[in-house]
């Protein structure tokens, strides 16, 4: 009897694993593959995952609601390949607080029921881990899903084969990544003949909120340009394109995002050929959704507060659903100002109806930008409310050396001049900011919308509200100082706690050392107490310089 190896060649075999050539196929055991798995695991953004706990609180659409647009796209998912013209990308986009984030996470979790969603990434410029904000985790995070994904077993294990070979894939550039930890294990696996059962799929989420990854070159020469977050857009966009132009490449790909000019222009000049636009306007009758939204809302806080079932009336309703202009963040927004409980809910609607819009013709956000403004002015401090929430939020000073939030513990020890001061300040922003419990030490606060952040920056929508980056850095100046000052915050905290704060405040990026203040700083405070605590060995040497 012939040997099943007679006339194979170019093959090892180890305790774990046998090489054909230059594929290699785990036999299922041992070190080899955990240690692959682990290698992956440590390059991803688990929180950009459609079912990642960090978006526990994401939108979804709510029953009954987006249901045109989704039966479209979900029909194109299983049935594109009977198009006249089929298509392998299909792109969702429309403008802020149209719903785009809520109705991919829908889709997301009706493919997966379905057992057809491959993989996806969800990023986000506002909220959760830095890792969700640019592409560095963007192949890894989807290769992982590959791996975990039940129908795809032979391509995971040639994923983890890859990653086990050449454990600086991460380090590549991003069409690189794509190509050995996607495309050839597919190619590969495809030859096996599995495809057929294999899911359908890719989802990528808030692309326009996928900011410049910068490189050491860039910090050190000055001479050399800092990239930006539509070259980076656009190198993501053309890495899709090229993988979904390969004709191993089994899995759709749906984009969702704002309709920014870089990404409208590949859109439009490059990618026509291959790519469906679905546009979130009038045709899906958003009006009808946000009607049904609040008929559903408005009768959870009657039966809550025992209110009449006439409150509030069909009129009263339509004017909120006109005045939003397609934007599901308006009635959204209004709905979470009326649940706040800082008035009775038939006060805080009124509130809402009477709020005078100005330039609406020329200003599509104007109905929106009148709620945003009403709810800051309820602050006690509006312009300290604003100063708080652009630090938190606009400028990366309160983030932690890995780029993520800092927990809404330590901003509270931070910002605070006094105990409580948090809670005078962001204590009214309940429909527009979640604010963890204040027994909780780790979560962060996160915006609802990204179009508050839109509405910050801008001066023309912010208007009286609007806070220039000088007068918010100079909170955060005043703050760091006195912090050096009085050798900690000014609440009340265990020894470990104040550990903790110290060594996470020692870590922010400092105020500028050039600059006055923190030199007299330096002079005035304990020079002493700081240089013999251990954790600030590395600001210790600054210290001494200046004394």
């Amino acid at each position: 009897m012939s040997s099943a190896f007679e006339r194979a060649h170019d093959f090892t075999v180890s305790a774990s694993e046998i090489n054909f050539g230059t594929t290699n196929y785990y036999s299922g055991g041992g070190g080899s593959r955990a240690a692959a798995l682990q290698k992956l695991r440590e390059h991803i953004a688990a929180g950009a995952m459609h079912d990642s706990a960090e978006r526990c609180d994401a939108p979804k659409c709510h029953p009954e609601t987006r249901v045109a647009v989704q039966d479209e796209v979900t029909s194109w998912i299983l049935h594109g390949d009977g198009d006249e013209e089929p298509k392998k990308i299909l792109w969702m986009t429309g403008p802020a607080g149209t719903g785009k984030t809520a109705i991919a996470g829908s889709i997301a979790d009706t493919c997966h029921k379905k057992g057809i969603l491959a993989c996806g990434f969800f990023f986000s410029s506002f909220a959760g881990s830095a890792n969700r904000r640019s592409k560095r985790c963007l192949v890894a995070t989807l290769a992982y899903q590959l791996v975990q994904h039940d129908a795809l077993r032979d391509v995971g294990e040639r994923i983890l084969s890859c990653v086990e070979r050449n454990p600086a894939i991460f380090e590549r550039q991003l069409e690189v990544q794509l190509d050995q930890l996607l495309l050839q294990p597919l190619r590969d696996s495809q030859s096996d003949g599995d495809a057929p059962s294999w899911p359908k799929v890719i989802i990528l989420d808030g692309l326009d909120e996928c900011e410049a990854e910068q490189y050491d070159d860039t910090a050190r020469s000055p001479s050399v340009a800092a990239r930006t977050k539509e070259a980076d857009q656009t190198e993501i966009l053309s890495s899709l394109l090229k993988a979904a132009n390969d004709p191993s490449f089994p899995f759709r790909i749906i984009i969702t995002c704002r309709p920014e000019p870089n990404i409208q222009a590949f859109f439009t000049d490059i990618a026509s050929y291959t790519t469906r636009k679905v546009f979130l306007d009038e045709k899906y009758n958003p009006d009808a959704d946000m009607t049904l939204f609040l008929e559903y809302k408005f009768a959870e806080i009657r039966r809550r507060y025992q209110l009449p079932t006439s409150w509030p009336s069909d009129a009263v309703k339509q004017t909120l659903v006109r005045n939003a202009t397609g934007q599901f963040i308006y009635v959204a927004t209004v709905i979470r100002f009326i649940e706040g409980r800082s008035a009775p809910p038939h006060e805080l609607l009124q509130q809402v109806l009477e709020l005078r819009v100005t330039n609406a013709s020329n200003n599509p956000f104007a109905p929106l930008d009148g709620l945003y403004t009403h709810i800051l002015s309820s602050s006690p401090d509006p312009l300290l409310t604003v100063r708080w929430l652009y630090l938190i939020f606009c400028c990366g000073l309160l983030e932690s050396p890995s780029g993520n939030l800092q927990s809404a513990r330590f901003i509270r020890l931070f910002l605070e001049s006094s105990p409580g001061e948090a809670a005078h300040v962001l204590g009214s922003l309940n429909s527009l900011v979640s604010i963890p419990p204040i027994d909780d030490h780790t979560s962060p606060y996160s915006l609802f919308h990204k179009s508050l952040k839109d509405f910050m920056k801008s001066r023309s929508r912010c208007g009286w509200l609007f806070v220039e980056h000088d007068s918010a850095f100079v909170l955060y100046g005043c703050r760091y100082l006195q912090i050096w000052k009085d050798k900690g915050s000014t609440q009340a905290t265990s020894s470990r706690e104040k550990d903790k704060f110290l060594s996470d405040f020692l870590l922010q990026y400092p105020v500028d050392r050039a600059d006055p203040p923190f030199e007299e700083s330096a002079l005035s405070c304990d020079v002493a107490w700081w240089t013999t605590t251990p954790m600030l060995s590395q600001r210790s040497s600054y210290l001494r310089t200046n004394q």
